[in-house]
């Protein structure tokens, strides 16, 4: 039997599952609207983001090719929409007002988090502040791809912006079928059924 790409421990009922709601340019989520541990899943279109949506796409092939659309996410660490996030600076804050002229997508968990998975979560995501940007982590990926997966590395003390969420997410009920440190954003979307935006309306200001 195939290995399932994601499995929460929790039934899978619709209002248990984890759902996200879509945010365009100009709009920003209220704070009745997201938990501590909740994340954002954004696309960007400066060239390395290029490059990441353009490595995606050697792994999501046929109807998973729309998933490489995202190339950003973030979690969100308050109740005030702080988020921390894996830049090319390191692992540092910022806020949802960062992106609210661009496009994203909120990604509730739902019960498969509860308010104490949270907190980890969280506690994670703030001890990982200060961390240098994954380049070799991203190397490896790359190399990965290249060789189907046989070969990776990577190093502590470093994360990529889906790496450090999905790591933090590993204090849920989330389960993942590959190391955090090598899941990319396609992989979240996939794992939690974000599918883009239709064509022609997620232009915005990219942060």
């Amino acid at each position: 039997m195939p290995q399932q790409p994601f499995q929460p421990i929790v039934e899978r009922e619709e209002a248990a599952a984890p759902h996200c709601i879509r945010f365009a340019p100009g709009e920003e989520a209220r704070p009745d609207q997201y938990e501590p541990g909740d994340f954002i899943l954004t696309h960007a279109s400066s060239f390395f983001s290029y490059l990441i949506r353009l490595g995606q796409r050697l792994r999501f092939r046929g109807r998973d090719a729309r998933y490489a659309w995202w190339s950003h996410t973030a979690i969100i660490t308050s109740p005030n929409g702080d988020l921390i996030e894996a830049v090319g600076a390191g692992v540092g804050r910022a806020h949802l007002t960062k992106y609210r002229e661009t496009e994203y997508h909120l990604v509730k968990l739902g019960k498969l988090a509860d308010p104490k998975d949270r907190e980890q979560a969280v506690r994670f995501a703030t001890w990982s502040l200060g961390e240098s940007y994954g380049w070799f982590n991203i190397a490896s990926i790359a190399l990965g791809l290249v060789m189907g997966g046989k070969f990776t590395f990577g190093f502590d003390g470093q994360a990529i912006c889906s790496g450090l969420v999905s790591r933090a997410l590993e204090r849920t009920n989330a389960i993942f079928n590959r190391s955090p440190s090598h899941i990319m954003p396609a992989d979240l979307a996939r794992y939690f059924k974000v599918t883009p935006p239709p064509p022609g309306t997620s232009k915005g200001r990219i942060p």
